[in-house]
């Protein structure tokens, strides 16, 4: 009896919960302008309002102007209009609705406006005719979440939507849905990605801050690199959308936000149980569950995952495992707290960098064909463990006139270890008679973070406008313990320390941000922000004796910080759907506090940005089609940059830098069917010559490993097939990359690369299949490359002089299959 049961459980389901639209509940009507001649026929102005979760008025819009004397009159009284807010069941909804205000002839009876609401969220009613007694109201549901207007045009909120059906190993790969973004990892499978943003090469983290739903991800002062930011652990099944802001432009982006801000907003859609399991080429494993509970919101969730693989060459194996969950609970009407955990642990392998020269002479201690060759390797002493948890609370509550007070706390606990050889025997001073030990290098990394964050909106109204201002503040405290070590090439053990430092670091920043129209076609942000830095380091690694004699191997420093960063943006509306935005910030890296002195005024790395350019939007609501495309030009110096070294494994300071770039990207989706982004990225990054005028941004030095073309396409097409008479639900996804040659240091470029995936599924009832290619034409790639100076062939060996190229190999062909079953207390379509 139990199996039948269980059986048809699994297969039933429900509808999905419809979306109530709005219902207005107080709407004060407009005044006539006195300014204006006696009106002979009615007057039109078609308003876009935004509504938040609690049925208040947010932002007002002129989607059809009736003249500037009666947009602001319909603007004034729209923002005294309360409404019942959207719902999806018990969940409210923060939507957008259009609503015509008719201004009718004096001659005409003037009662108070009434509400009606639309049978079909989709279908507005049509507006009032002149001679109608009382004006009409006529609401749109546009979407399930509305994201705030943009800061600058490289200020991208993106909705996964159905682009997840494109193949991605983890939730970093998301980042590739914002135009610019190229990732590269040379670490393994648990190692954080190199990012390379708007002509950055930003590390793992040094030069793009890194935030999970508030909770900052970035590491100060990580043995591997400041700033070193993981967001492997991220399941990809529960992120909604991320927030890319490319650029310092908007007063809430903090440290390390030199080339932009990622923040990734969890959020699981789907109510119910998904259980997804995978397996595919090179033995690669993967197992993922995660449940809604149906009579929650999206924000409440769990989630499972854990892969397993031995990678695709040798000493590439991985295994890690993680858990994220989060609940959402309803204090009130006007206050809702959210409570999320996650814990995250990896071990994995990596082969490191090749010679060039050591494959192409088929030198390397593997088989002699190419491919061996290729994926081979000299030190299998290297790899990788890290650990994460996270703990987040956060209390959000609704005030009157549409205002919010934003509270969160966060505490995350961070330990990573890890082993890498660039160099071979090059870098070792061993004592006299004995061979070179290897420059295997030891980075390990043990950090606690707590803190604070906070936004408060007091909802000003000026000039019958909703004035938007947010006070906003942080407050973090870091306690680290970051080390590096060389290890012998046998056994392990090590034989030097590098550095070894105990960090304490402070960091106190507040923000100033505001926004307002002084014209209807004119939109003025702006704001400020403030940060200090109070570092505490215990040097660990010092000589035990001097000139004077012996003394204690530690010492302490201790240095301050402080930095102001004003940032602006002016939005011109050329046309209903036309946008010109022009922005310019300033920005910050905070110092790394193993480089700093005693009683020293903390150095920061100041970044000095400009973007100009043009954001178009154009809906077609019968057909659920929109199309939106942005383009900018955009110019930046930084006064200390950061390049890799091969010699410490680290990247380290070279000086001032300045970039000159533009992109353009499109996104068209069409219903529930088809979801298409493309998106193309020029950047060319420098370094300035002595002396040269800063408004040179073209000369220069060309800065190493930073591809100066970028392009990437996304798509997924989903639909509905009827075979034996059965509803079978199908989708098709393709994503390609296309990344130009990247210059290396003594003038020299990698070749270009192009990788395409695809993927393929289909869905009977509550069981899905899926067939994932990655690399589907197995083209031979690099991911990462050098060129220096290295020795590889033995302790005893003579060191070449001669500088040669370097690299990391990217993965051949993947193929994947995958099998989900959804046990739903509700109907997804199929």
């Amino acid at each position: 009896m139990f199996i039948p049961t269980l059986v048809l459980w699994l297969l039933s389901a429900s509808p999905e919960a419809p979306v109530i639209p709005p219902v207005l509940v107080e709407a004060p009507p407009p005044v006539m302008p006195a300014d204006v001649p006696a009106l002979t026929q009615a007057v039109r102005v078609v308003l876009r309002l935004t509504l938040d979760t609690g049925g208040e008025v947010s932002r007002v819009e002129v989607r059809e102007s009736g003249g500037e004397a009666f947009d602001r009159a319909a603007m004034a009284a729209a923002t005294h209009w309360r409404f019942e807010p959207a719902r999806q069941g018990d969940a409210p909804l923060e939507v957008q609705v259009d609503v015509p205000v008719m201004f009718e002839p004096p001659a005409l009876p003037e009662p108070a406006p009434v509400a009606t609401a639309p049978e079909a969220p989709e279908a507005p009613e049509a507006p009032a005719p002149a001679d109608a007694k009382a004006p009409g109201f006529s609401t749109t549901v546009r979407g399930r979440s509305v994201a705030p207007p943009p800061v600058a045009v490289g200020d991208f909120h993106i909705t996964v939507g159905q682009l997840a059906d494109v193949p991605r190993n983890s939730a970093t790969d998301l980042l590739l849905l914002a135009p610019g973004v190229m990732l590269a990892n040379h670490g393994g499978e648990g190692h954080a990605e190199t990012v390379y943003l708007r002509g950055f090469d930003a590390g793992e983290g040094k030069d793009v801050e890194l935030r999970l739903d508030g909770v900052p991800l970035n590491e100060v002062s990580h043995a591997h690199g400041h700033g070193y930011a993981d967001t492997y652990f991220i399941i990809p099944e529960l992120v909604k959308s991320l927030r890319v802001t490319e650029g310092p432009y908007d007063p809430s982006q903090g440290d390390f936000g030199v080339a932009g801000t990622v923040e990734y907003q969890l959020g699981l859609e789907r109510r119910g149980i998904t259980a997804s399991a995978s397996y595919g080429s090179f033995a690669s494993r993967r197992l993922s569950l995660v449940w809604g509970p149906p009579e929650s919101t999206d924000a409440t969730f769990v989630g499972v995952l854990l892969r397993q693989g031995h990678g695709f060459g040798p000493n590439r194996a991985y295994a890690n495992a993680g858990v994220m969950a989060q609940t959402e609970l309803r204090l009130g009407p006007e206050t809702r707290l959210r409570l999320f955990g996650a814990s995250y642990g990896a071990r994995y392998s990596t082969a490191g960098v090749v010679r060039e020269t050591d494959v192409v002479d088929a030198r390397m201690p593997c088989a002699p064909d190419a491919g061996s060759q290729f994926f081979c390797l000299y030190d299998p002493n290297q790899g990788g463990a890290n650990q994460r948890h996270i703990a987040s609370v956060e209390w959000v509550s609704r005030l009157e006139r549409g205002g919010r007070f934003v509270q969160q706390a966060f505490a995350v606990s961070r330990q990573m270890r890890s082993r890498e050889n660039f160099t071979g025997f090059l870098q070792d001073t061993p004592p006299i008679g004995e061979a070179q030990r290897g420059d295997n290098t030891e980075q390990s990394y043990q950090g606690t973070t707590v803190g604070l964050r906070g936004r408060y909106t007091p909802g000003l109204v000026w000039a019958g406008q909703p004035q938007p201002v947010e006070l906003g503040y942080v407050a973090r405290y870091d306690t680290v313990h970051t080390r590096a070590r060389r290890l012998r090439d046998k056994g392990g053990a090590p034989y030097a320390t590098v550095f070894d430092n105990q960090v304490r670091t402070t960091n106190l920043g507040a923000y100033l941000s505001l926004r307002g129209s002084p014209l209807s076609w004119l939109t003025l942000r702006g704001g400020v922000r403030v940060d200090t830095f109070l570092f505490a380091v215990e040097d660990l690694n010092r000589p035990d004796s001097d000139r004077q004699g012996s003394r204690i191997p530690e010492e302490s420093v201790e240095a301050y910080g402080f930095f102001a960063s004003p940032r602006a943006t002016a939005e011109v509306r050329l046309s209903p759907r036309l946008t010109w935005l022009t922005s310019a910030g300033l920005g910050a890296r905070s110092s790394d506090a193993a480089g700093l002195s005693d009683a020293e005024f903390a150095p920061y790395a100041r970044v000095t940005s400009g973007e100009t350019g043009l954001g178009w939007r154009w809906g077609d609501e019968a057909h659920g089609s929109t199309v939106e495309a942005r383009g900018a030009v955009f110019a930046t110096r930084v006064s200390q940059d950061l390049v890799f070294s091969e010699t410490t494994g680290r990247n380290q300071p070279i000086g001032p830098s300045q970039r000159l770039g533009a992109f353009g990207s499109v996104r068209w989706q069409w219903e529930e069917r088809l979801d298409v982004q493309a998106s193309l990225a020029w950047a060319r990054a420098t370094q300035p010559l002595p002396g040269a005028s800063s408004w040179r941004l073209w000369d220069g030095t060309v800065l190493p490993y930073i591809p100066q073309v970028l392009g990437r396409v996304d798509a997924a097409w989903r639909g509905t097939a009827t075979v034996l008479r059965q509803d079978v639900g199908w989708s098709v996804a393709l994503g390609h990359s296309a990344i130009g040659p990247r210059p290396l240091p003594l003038d020299r470029y990698s070749a270009p690369i192009f990788l395409f995936d695809v993927a393929a599924r289909a869905r009977w009832r509550a069981v899905e299949l899926g067939l994932s290619v990655e690399n589907l034409l197995d083209a031979r790639w690099r991911e990462s490359e050098f060129n220096y100076v290295s020795n590889f062939r033995g302790p005893d060996a003579p060191a070449s002089l001669l500088a040669t190229r370097h690299f990391s190999a990217g993965a051949p062909r993947t193929v994947r299959g995958t099998l989900t079953v959804y046990l739903d207390l509700q109907e997804d379509k199929p």
